[in-house]
């Protein structure tokens, strides 16, 4: 092979299976070699990491961009995900959501055309269309969808846009037929609502402290159990999202029978923050589903690689005052972690539970990849795209929400001190973030087509 364009030496590949003393070579966005550096072709630019791991870049396939929940743009979200290490992430398309409105006549077309003329993402990203109605109208346009390489649709048992079992159902059987992928948020909406009002009257129920209660655990089991079994009953892919608590991780296990169809994933803040963040946070710790206990938090890691094959995000953004200054009812859903999700989850699950580097690979890069059909993303072989992560395992630092680069102005984990640092990341070979800065312009993200995923491996 003549000269190639990048080759980064002096590194700890970790793939999914192992980790090695090697070096990786890059040329035209593409990895073409891992190996010997001295067997490797000679590079017009070469980069020492100087001891460090080098990581398949992560992929994101729950996160919240230029959407009617969150103050984050193309640009800026994406820029934290740099930052963090996130190489590839998937965000939510919104059907009737346009520019501030809520139309019911909108289209899940209309929401995907609306995110492909968003501003220039600086990593590669792509879309979930959200199904918000229940019409002949919404069904018939999957198939399109799914032709043009949206292969993933998200769903709610709850709140204003929840939609009912029998037209999740129908949704699951049409997406069966096509091979894609329904993702459901599950909470119980009426037990939900009653124990709101419960909370809501008792003497210290507008305290953030009291949410919890307000959606417990056993809403969450309940409607994940009956969605899982829906799409059982039909064979479809079905993806829990933000699972969050022992009794869902069990509601969906018992469906979970030859760990084909049925998946799920955690997000970090449920693998870092158990509800007792809830006193010191406030508000700003409010997100559906609520922190749930410390028992909660070791079923969780109990089932990481089994049960649970994805962490992910969530990432949402919003202004401080959607968060503070009133009871826990006022507070919008959501919290920022782009940037903070690989150095919190490898500080909590590497350095102080022993999970092996390989399976955080598995479980942030490439089971998501395979789970939503980027057949070239989460991996570091020959072939598949130069998405690459340079990590520092042993510095340590303290998060501050000053270092954002998300529109949010703060942070749940601000003041915590984290052991493992990104250093650089590197999107299909370009240099895009290097301690903490941007270094490409936004626009070097390409929009994701994706493919039928596979789920029989």
């Amino acid at each position: 092979m003549t000269e190639i364009e990048l080759l980064l030496t002096g590194g700890t590949v970790v793939t999914g299976s192992s980790m090695f003393e090697a070096a990786v070579g890059v040329d035209d966005g593409t990895i073409v070699a891992v190996g010997d550096e001295g067997a490797l072709p000679a590079a017009a630019e070469e980069i020492d990491v100087d001891g460090n791991l080098v990581l398949p870049g992560v992929v994101d396939p729950h996160t919240h961009i230029a959407g009617y929940n969150t103050i984050d743009s193309y640009e800026t979200g994406t820029a934290a995900a740099a930052v963090g290490g996130i190489t590839s992430l998937l965000t939510f398309a919104w059907q009737g959501w346009d520019d501030g409105e809520w139309d019911d006549s909108g289209t899940l077309a209309g929401a995907v055309e609306r995110h492909r003329t968003a501003a220039s993402p600086l990593i590669d990203v792509g879309v979930h269309p959200v199904i918000t109605q229940e019409t002949d109208d919404t069904l018939a346009e999957l198939d399109a969808l799914v032709a043009a390489g949206i292969t993933s649709f998200k769903m709610f048992t709850t709140d204003d846009i929840r939609l009912s079992h029998g037209f999740i159902g129908r949704v699951f059987e049409q997406l069966a037929d096509l091979g894609a992928v329904g993702m459901v948020h599950t909470e119980e909406y009426s037990v939900c609502v009653e124990q709101a009002k419960s909370v809501r009257k008792s003497p210290s129920g507008a305290s953030a402290t009291a949410y919890p209660a307000s959606r417990p655990d056993y809403a969450e089991a309940m409607s994940a159990g009956a969605v899982a079994r829906l799409a059982s009953a039909v064979d479809g892919k079905y993806y829990g999202v933000h699972t969050t608590s022992e009794a869902a991780v069990d509601a969906i296990a018992a469906v979970q029978t030859d760990g084909s169809n049925v998946r799920a994933e955690t997000c970090t803040h449920y693998t870092a923050l158990d509800r007792t963040a809830l006193d010191r946070l406030g508000n700003r710790a409010i997100m559906a589903p609520p922190l749930r206990s410390q028992a909660d938090i070791d079923a969780l890691f109990a089932q990481l690689g089994e049960t649970l094959s994805v962490v992910s995000t969530d990432h949402v953004a919003l202004p401080t005052e959607r968060k503070e200054g009133g009871p826990w009812w006022e507070s919008a859903f959501g919290v920022n972690s782009l940037q903070t999700s690989l150095p919190v989850f490898h500080d909590e699950a590497v350095n102080r539970r022993g999970l092996s580097y390989p399976s955080l690979v598995r479980l942030c890069c490439e089971n998501p990849a395979r789970t939503f059909g980027l057949p070239t993303k989460g991996r570091i072989e020959p072939g598949f795209d130069a998405d690459l992560v340079v990590f520092d395992p042993d510095e340590t630092y303290t998060i501050s929400a000053e270092d954002n680069h998300s529109n949010a102005t703060y942070s749940i984990y601000e003041g915590r001190e984290v052991t493992g640092r990104v250093k650089q990341t590197f999107v299909r070979g370009t240099l895009v973030a290097d301690e903490g800065e941007i270094v490409a312009d936004p626009g070097h993200g390409r929009r994701l087509t994706r493919e039928i995923p596979d789920w029989t491996a």
